[in-house]
């Protein structure tokens, strides 16, 4: 099993679960998160959910390529970017606490999930971003840019979307984009004493506030369709079927702007 679940009196573990690819997702890993979600909240001796990836040295690095590599034309890429909003509003709608633990990459698709979870606990070498201006020259939904921009404010999505770079975990805190970093021989022990805080709370509370959030988040976004003509853009383009031949090739790709 590629993605894992388990759970401990108020507390559920979902741990993503592929260390030899770096726990890149699949589609049906991407199930597995929104199965998981409609499963704590249908359970209501389960107060957290704490999201984590196998091996220690990434969260999630991002979609499988080879996924990508399947793609056939403008469409494939608009299914793919409104998954990706399922998945993420999925999570972001589970009425329960949510806890992304940390440790190594948490880029792309991986960063996405991170950052639509309620708190980030990371160790000082975890790292963030979604460098796909320099890897698969694609782009995010408008959903999504939302997201980050909420959460980071636009001149730091900006620089780290424009400069495709990666984000260490001691300037992810400075930043906000985590709560708290703990060494990578206490992350385990920290998440569990901060889930087990929230889940002594009130749980109304945790879900009112919960919800309140997300719904003014929400008033702030694109209506549906309105990000089409640049999704379309980016994975019609010939930099995008250039990008995915140059990764799964290991090479520089060239970019051309068409």
């Amino acid at each position: 099993m590629h993605a894992t679940y388990e759970s401990d009196g108020p507390l559920a573990t979902l741990t993503f679960n592929r260390p030899e690819a770096r726990n890149a997702m699949t589609w049906d890993m991407y199930q597995a998160l929104v199965d998981v979600c409609d499963r704590v909240d249908d359970d209501s001796s389960i107060r957290v959910l704490i999201l984590k990836g196998a091996g220690g040295k990434a969260f999630v690095a991002g979609t499988d390529i080879g996924q990508f590599a399947a793609f056939r034309d403008p469409e494939d890429g608009i299914n793919y970017e409104h998954r990706i909003d399922e998945v993420l509003d999925r999570l972001e709608r589970v009425t329960k606490a949510t806890i992304a633990q940390i440790q190594g990459v948490a880029v792309g698709g991986g960063c996405g999930i991170a950052l639509t979870c309620d708190l980030r606990i990371a160790t000082p070498d975890s790292s963030f971003g979604i460098p796909v201006a320099r890897t698969l020259g694609n782009c995010l939904s408008g959903a999504t840019y939302s997201r980050l921009v909420d959460l980071l404010g636009p001149s730091l999505v900006k620089d780290m979307l424009l400069t495709g770079r990666l984000i260490p975990g001691t300037e992810a805190l400075g930043l906000g984009m985590v709560n708290r970093l703990e060494a990578a021989g206490d992350i385990e022990a920290a998440v569990r004493d901060c889930a087990l805080r929230i889940a002594a709370n009130a749980p109304l509370t945790v879900r009112a506030t919960k919800e309140m959030i997300r719904r003014i988040m929400a008033g702030r976004r694109l209506p549906p369709g309105e990000d089409r003509d640049v999704v379309t853009m980016c994975y019609s383009s010939h930099d995008f079927r250039e990008g995915v031949e140059a990764f799964v090739a290991k090479r520089p790709p060239k970019w051309t702007g068409t």
